[in-house]
């Protein structure tokens, strides 16, 4: 970035026009002035005050659009109430045989809407033009050898698009109202007793440039038959030049207007070619151009404060309005926004639109879990449903996932929050919705809110819930109004319509400070500094986009604006910022998709092509400054405090899998054993691979009891296998609380479970035809005490031993594992393996519980082993040390040396608990 900022007071287009009026003795009182935009006005004012010596009257400022409402007389519809009435046309004239909901309607309604006003702007020949849109639909189906009863629809519509039109149009003329294409086509004809009745006023129109058909002939009209002069706001260099986009228009007026056969052209300029510091600013998507704009306003404030005056941020796409706001420095005092902060992006917007989506996807047996815990942690939610003891929104998710409900009724919720029974029949009330319904719950969620705001002093919620209680309140006269909004889906694409258009206003003086704004707000205005951001391709110039059912061949015939059209606008008010402008900053993407632009603009490339100006302009890539540091490992000393803590832990016992934690990774020993932090309690709308194995080891163990101290026969494992089914569903329903089996995931997760059942009885009635197998103990609870060298206190080891048999008088152990165990994972060659290595965490595991048997009761030999039902073919995995798969006590003595060595390193106070990586 350049160290320096051109800065010296220019004198701004609307000051040329001021001062020249008053040169010219024009008396301002009694002049009409009519601009682009009502922002223009508001800076035309303020030029005024400054330059009269004297107090008069303000002059009437309109901008062009409440220009044409005063000549028409006829009141601007809003966009809601024109898409009702198009509908109600619809409806009436319509000879389909099977009408659009309002629901489909609405997807092509505003489309039909723009074109008809487009027609009406340009005053093209309504019969012509839709004759001619016909015959194209017409012959687009012609060659179909039997259409079909859609496609006969389809032509019907383009052949009634005319009565379409006039019926919408005299719905609206029947309130006063108008589309503002018709009330342009209305004030066309109106303009000749308009310029009658103001004789004795003087006209001036300033700044103007793309002009639709109807403002040309109101303004030539105006020209030509009363007191009045045009001020365009464009520099020589431009208008001179025959082939450049941002003097097309303008080129145009002068050339066909007859005003201008005997009138000067006036407000040419010659600043563009005037030295700019200009740059050109590449950076990686749209955050780091807010932060870059930050960035810049930061040096600016730095090493020329009184230029923060003088600058506009222009907006290329005002989807960044957020994103700058949050990257502007608290140090910059004044900040003046254009735009307003659309209602859609606002934390109640948020709300309503989940407390929609529960009813949308609410089925017959309930609301769909996971979009209630959505709504239930909506901040907003929570305050509603806040009591001075409870949050009983989050008891209310609480109880979903403690439960498992994955489709939730009315009642429950109730349950699980009873004292708030009267706020839950408000959100969640069990009868049928109906767009009047939903709206009057919506209205009272607002009430409740707006009293608990109130309480907390909360004033930018309540402004807010007031806009939503404004907003609601106008969809409940159109659901009362229109019929047709019959289903909660229309209401909400209606409601969408509404909030799509709605801003929240800032307040702030217009007139000070750095200002905010988009392109169109740009107009007639100037700056010493311009930052304009998202220079891309489909931004600025927006492109090829053409969101209309006229094709091009035919707006080029009758004279409708095209995509060629809209890009020479942009160009225009694109190269007028720049005219007199010092500093310029251009920004834009680097790394652009589909919905934040395409390359760098054709714009900048014709900048740098451009000998005149190319001299003055910089190119600068920029990237964050992101560096890359070193993410310390993660390291706990042992405190007196952890030391205490782990003692107490040692007293109450470690089990085999905690210590194998520690194997694993110290840290995770450290937060699950010692912080007790666990995993989150969430809804398993599948089966979690953990209740898996619950509900696997459970229902051995139900099977099996009857056989402790037994031994096994084929007559009793055969008499099993019809238990396997009622056993299994009722350790579902214990272990998965009111989770549904019924279907999808867990439907085939409870078969598996079943088929590993039967697959395991029927592996046990081989065995037993060459074994003896005796069952002694199943999920026995093992509590040991040892004595580690060098720790003063006992260390007790506890774990649940899944089963204990004997086969031919050999006592075993055994281990059940739901998830896939192979052989290589009970071996050992290497005993500083078992403590080192967590891919022997399962030899280690057995050998724990081997060490438990042995101190409660001594043995010789035994064998530990796995049964994997993922590898059930494989059998029982042995544990094998030294080729044998016996358990003797110098194997014993072997761990015991080896576990000694890791419980002395836990309880070492020199050794930190240090990150592994995993």
């Amino acid at each position: 970035m350049r160290s320096f900022f051109y800065f010296y007071m220019m004198q701004s287009f609307i000051e040329e026009v001021v001062q020249e009026l008053l040169e010219n003795g024009t008396n301002l009182t009694d002049t009409i002035f009519v601009l682009p935009s009502k922002r223009a006005g508001t800076f035309l004012k303020n030029t005024i005050s400054k330059n009269i010596q004297q107090t008069i009257f303000a002059p009437e400022i309109y901008s062009i659009e409440s220009f044409i409402e005063l000549i028409s007389g006829l009141e601007y519809a809003s966009s809601t109430e024109q898409l009702f009435t198009l509908y109600k046309s619809y409806l009436q004239t319509s000879t389909e045989k099977d009408k659009d909901s309002f629901l489909s309607f609405s997807k092509w309604g505003q489309t039909v809407l723009q074109d008809f006003n487009e027609i009406d702007r340009y005053l093209i020949d309504t019969k012509a033009i839709f004759s001619h849109l016909s015959a194209i639909q017409e012959l687009n189906t012609y060659f179909q050898e039997e259409p079909t009863q859609m496609i006969a629809d389809y032509v019907k519509f383009w052949n009634n698009l005319e009565a379409l039109y006039h019926s919408f149009n005299q719905h609206l003329l029947e309130k006063n109202l108008a589309s503002q294409g018709y009330a342009y086509r209305t004030a066309n004809t109106a303009v000749t007793a308009y310029v009658e009745q103001t004789l004795d006023k003087k006209f001036v129109f300033i700044g103007f440039n793309a002009l639709n058909k109807a403002e040309e002939n109101i303004l030539q009209y105006i020209l030509e038959h009363a007191t009045a002069a045009i001020y365009w706001d464009i520099d020589r260099y431009f208008l001179e030049d025959t082939l450049h986009d941002a003097s097309l228009f303008i080129r145009q007026h002068k050339k066909n207007w007859n005003y201008f056969k005997t009138h000067s052209f006036k407000g040419i300029s010659a600043n563009f070619n005037s030295k700019k510091n200009i740059q050109l600013i590449g950076v990686p998507k749209n955050v780091s151009q807010a932060k870059y704009v930050g960035n810049l306003l930061e040096k600016i404030q730095e090493t020329q404060p009184l230029l923060l005056k003088e600058t506009a941020i222009v907006l290329g796409d005002e989807n960044l309005l957020n994103p700058i706001l949050n990257a502007i420095p608290e140090k910059i005092a004044r900040i003046n926004i254009t735009m307003g902060y659309p209602i859609h992006k606002t934390p109640i917007a948020v709300l309503f639109n989940l407390y929609f989506e529960v009813w949308l996807t609410k089925e017959p047996n309930g609301w769909f879990y996971q979009q209630l815990l959505n709504l239930l942690a909506h901040p907003y939610l929570q305050i509603f449903y806040q009591t001075e003891k409870n949050n009983n929104a989050s008891a209310i998710a609480n109880k979903i996932k403690a439960r498992n409900w994955i489709f939730v009724q009315t009642e429950q919720i109730e349950k699980a929050a009873p004292d708030v029974k009267e706020l839950t029949g408000i959100l969640f009330e069990d009868t049928a919705l109906t767009p009047k319904s939903f709206i009057k719950r919506s209205l009272q969620l607002i009430n409740v809110l707006k009293q608990k705001f109130q309480e907390s002093g909360n004033n930018l919620g309540l402004e807010y819930l007031f806009r939503f209680h404004t907003l609601f309140n106008q969809l409940e006269l159109m659901v009362n109004e229109h019929a047709f909004i019959t289903d909660i889906k229309s209401l909400q694409s209606l409601y969408k319509e509404l909030i799509g258009t709605e801003t929240l206003d800032f307040q702030g003086e217009p007139l000070q400070g750095t200002q905010i704004m988009g392109m169109l707000e740009s107009r007639n205005l100037d700056f010493e500094t311009v930052i304009i951001t998202s220079v891309n391709e489909g931004i600025l110039p927006s492109g090829k986009s053409n969101n209309s059912f006229i094709p091009f061949d035919l707006k080029k015939i009758y004279g409708l604006p095209t995509y060629k059209e809209k890009d020479a606008v942009y160009t225009y008010h694109f190269y007028r910022l720049l005219q007199r402008a010092k500093n310029v900053y251009l920004i834009y993407n680097t790394e652009p998709n589909v919905l934040e632009g395409n390359e760098k603009s054709r714009l900048l490339t014709q900048l740098l092509t451009d000998d005149t100006i190319s001299q003055n302009i910089k190119e600068i890539t920029g990237s964050a400054a992101v560096s890359s540091p070193t993410v310390p490992i993660e390291r706990i000393e042992k405190s007196k405090a952890l030391m205490a803590q782990l003692k107490a832990l040692s007293e109450k016992g470690f089990s085999p899998t905690s210590l194998s934690n520690y194997v694993r990774n110290p840290i995770d020993f450290y937060k699950k054993s010692i912080l007790r932090i666990n995993d989150l309690n969430e809804v398993e709308e599948s089966l979690a691979a953990n209740t898996f194995g619950t509900i696997v080891h459970d229902t051995l163990e139900d099977l099996y009891q009857p056989f402790v101290g037994e031994f096994l026969n084929k007559e009793a494992l055969e008499a099993l296998l019809p238990k396997i089914e009622g056993t299994v569903k009722h350790n579902f329903a214990k272990t998965y609380a009111d989770g549904d089996i019924t279907r999808g995931k867990n439907l085939i997760a409870y078969t598996v479970i079943l088929r590993y059942i039967e697959n395991f009885i029927k592996l046990e009635l081989k065995e037993i035809k060459h074994q003896k197998i005796k069952i002694v103990s199943l999920e026995q609870m093992l509590n040991v005490a040892l004595e580690i060298p060098g720790i003063p206190h006992t260390i007790r080891l506890k774990g649940k031993l899944d089963r204990v048999d004997e086969v031919d008088g050999v006592t075993r152990i055994i281990d059940y594992k739901t998830g896939k165990v192979e052989a290589r994972n009970v071996k050992i060659t290497d005993w500083n393996d078992v403590i080192e290595n967590y891919d022997k965490s399962k030899a280690f595991q057995l050998l724990c519980y081997a060490i438990m048997i042995d101190t409660m009761k001594p043995i010789e030999t035994i064998k530990a082993g796995i049964i994997s039902f993922k590898n059930l073919n494989s059998g029982t995995l042995y544990f094998s040390e030294s080729k044998t798969e016996e358990i003797t006590k110098s194997t014993l003595l072997e761990f015991k040396s080896v576990l000694n060595t890791l419980v002395q390193e836990i309880f070492n106070p020199e050794i930190p608990f240090l990150e592994k990586e995993v």
